[in-house]
């Protein structure tokens, strides 16, 4: 008897197959962080699809992503660098090898080292050049690629993208970050417009506070803090913005692009992360909050 729609996703964890993921093949840029990346990489996996988990680092692939693909998930891990010409050919041969239609791509990689925090008076061009390239030029050049391909190939698709609050508000102290990930909100909406008739969406997830392994460089836990600063009253988990990721991607969003979701547990309604000094509470360290506003 052949399988129905609802049993699609059954076995996989999901009680209803209109994710429409299941075999096809989406490329997840910044995969191997152990954070949003390696949750969202799980999650398209769990819902049938085979994901080209792309990483510049084999050590972190190796920690994160191989063992997702020791529990049976189809989760081939790639290592490349995703911000170069070469790196986004090597995952779209990776996504060729594979079984399946390709479908799409998450571009999670990004982000801004702490040594990128500083007054505006401070910034280099080097500093807002870095990152730009990191958060903008990787996202736009990725996207540009597998739009491409799904455009010679005739299939419709979907790309989602990872702002930023920071993107969506003010980011004192971190503006170059800040305004990369606004820049990238507006690469979004032209991509969208753009590719609409292609049947290709384009989205992106504006996360707020998450817990992950690189948040957790320069934000400590202060639960009373975290009730204060967010409506939800604590910070977020990987999996809480791989979810959002996943809808955005799968068919149960096909009327939806050119948006970005923010997914904050509500800080943006309270906006009472910034001190006196305009510096976020979340900051763990003095010495670091002292060094970025010198």
């Amino acid at each position: 008897m052949a399988e129905s729609m609802n049993d699609g996703l059954a076995h996989n964890g999901f009680g209803y197959d209109g994710l429409g993921l299941r075999g096809r093949v989406v490329i997840v840029a910044g995969a191997g962080g152990g954070g949003i990346g390696t949750a969202v990489t799980r999650l398209i996996a769990k819902a049938g699809a085979t994901v080209i988990a792309v990483s510049r680092s084999p050590e972190n692939l190796g920690k994160w992503i191989e063992p997702l693909a020791a529990e049976g998930l189809s989760v081939i891990p790639v290592t490349a660098d995703i911000s170069t010409d070469a790196g986004i050919a090597t995952a779209l041969e990776h996504a060729h090898n594979a079984s399946g239609d390709l479908h799409g791509l998450v571009n999670v990689a990004g982000g801004a080292a702490p040594a990128t925090w500083m007054p505006a008076t401070r910034v280099t061009r080097e500093d807002w050049r870095g990152l730009f390239e990191q958060n903008l030029e990787t996202m736009f050049f990725a996207s540009q690629a597998v739009a491409a391909e799904l455009k010679a190939q005739g299939r419709p698709g979907s790309i989602v993208s990872l702002s930023s609050i920071s993107g969506m508000n003010t980011a004192p102290f971190h503006i170059a970050y800040g305004t990369a990930k606004a820049a990238l909100v507006a690469a979004t909406r032209t991509l969208a417009a753009e590719l609409a008739t292609a049947g290709i969406r384009v989205n992106a997830v504006a996360p707020g506070v998450t817990e992950t392994p690189a948040s957790g460089t320069y934000v400590d836990e202060d639960p009373e803090r975290d009730r204060r600063a967010i409506a939800m009253g604590r910070r977020g988990q990987p999996e809480e913005q791989a979810g959002p990721i996943l809808f955005l991607l799968s068919d149960l969003s096909t009327y939806v692009t050119g948006q970005t979701l923010l997914v904050d547990g509500g800080l943006n309604l309270k906006w009472s992360h910034l001190g006196a000094d305009n510096t976020s509470l979340f900051l763990k360290d003095e010495g670091f909050r002292a060094a970025i506003t010198r």
